[in-house]
């Protein structure tokens, strides 16, 4: 069966994506720039987001004392290990990478494309850290090298923002998407699924109000308690009511989720991978990215359902 994004695959899958886009193999490379969150350094809170712990993320080589282009070429001798032919984005992931005077972000990056490797750069950022100036850079640089800007969504729901300490409100995700769309640049969002206090019918109307948005592509994590977090505090005294699913139960929940989501929208990644001693819970023995994928494909199979089933129904 052909889908709309004109493929056997039962979603939107970003591998698809690229190679539409791309003539060769595409490599993100992470960068710490060393920016921090307005929800960290007091300006709308302290301690950041619930949940948050960078370190589960970053590779050995993103140190923020690091140049940017030091970053980039311990990022690429890395990657050739296993590549020996591609080409790299450069992916400022850690913090909030537009929190900054304009001058430090355009010197910051346009060092990164200024490396003949790389070929455009994606911004991991808030919606409430974003301007038109920043943005009308940034349009400027979509002129000769792919951007995108992702945008740590979470939630749609107000309550929940709340509650992990976002200090932003899914009407500025709604208003930084579409003063991004306007300008020819590729917009991600990251969603959270299992916060507390959310049913499964909150998380399936995450999927129905991005769908109305401009949004190119989606990463979507499962929850996951991680230690020396404000969230792994609230967890051991049993706080809130935690949904932890295990990988069965969030496979079936993603493809509820799949179901009621737009299938314009390209699906970057399933799940997050923190290292296993970092984790609390739920831990799935250790489960990699494509075997969850795997996993994921053949339930679709099971149940007959692709992303998008309830889109227009």
């Amino acid at each position: 069966m052909m889908y709309f994004w004109q493929h056997s695959k039962r979603y939107n899958d970003y591998s698809s994506y690229n190679k539409k886009i791309f003539s060769s193999r595409i490599q993100k490379i992470s960068i710490n720039a060393g920016f921090s969150c307005p929800n960290r350094d007091g300006t709308k809170s302290t301690g950041g987001c619930i949940y948050c712990q960078n370190k589960t993320f970053n590779p050995f080589y993103c140190e923020p004392q690091k140049s940017i282009t030091t970053q980039i070429e311990e990022g690429i001798q890395f990657f050739a290990k296993k590549y020996h032919t591609q080409k790299y984005l450069a992916y400022f992931q850690s913090y909030t990478n537009t929190y900054a005077d304009i001058s430090v972000l355009k010197k910051m990056f346009l060092e990164a494309l200024s490396h003949q490797a790389v070929i455009g750069i994606v911004v991991a950022t808030r919606p409430d850290c974003v301007d038109v100036e920043k943005i009308e850079f940034l349009q400027e640089l979509a002129e000769k090298y792919y951007v995108s800007v992702e945008y740590g969504t979470e939630s749609t729901k107000n309550e929940t923002l709340t509650l992990i300490n976002r200090c932003h409100t899914f009407e500025e995700t709604e208003k930084a998407v579409q003063m991004t769309a306007l300008r020819n640049i590729k917009i991600g969002l990251h969603l959270i699924l299992g916060l507390p206090k959310e049913s499964k019918s909150d998380m399936i109307e995450h999927a129905k109000k991005i769908s109305r948005l401009p949004v190119d592509t989606l990463k979507l994590h499962q929850l996951q308690i991680i230690k020396n977090t404000v969230m792994e505090k609230y967890f051991l005294q049993q706080s809130f009511d935690f949904q932890l699913f295990n990988a069965d139960e969030y496979i079936d929940l993603v493809i509820d989720f799949l179901e009621n989501l737009n299938p314009q929208i390209i699906v970057e990644r399933f799940i997050s991978e923190s290292p296993m001693e970092m984790i609390l819970a739920p831990r799935w023995n250790g489960l990699k990215n494509f075997e969850f994928v795997h996993k994921l494909e053949k339930r679709l199979e099971e149940r007959n359902s692709w992303q998008g089933k309830n889109f227009f129904s």
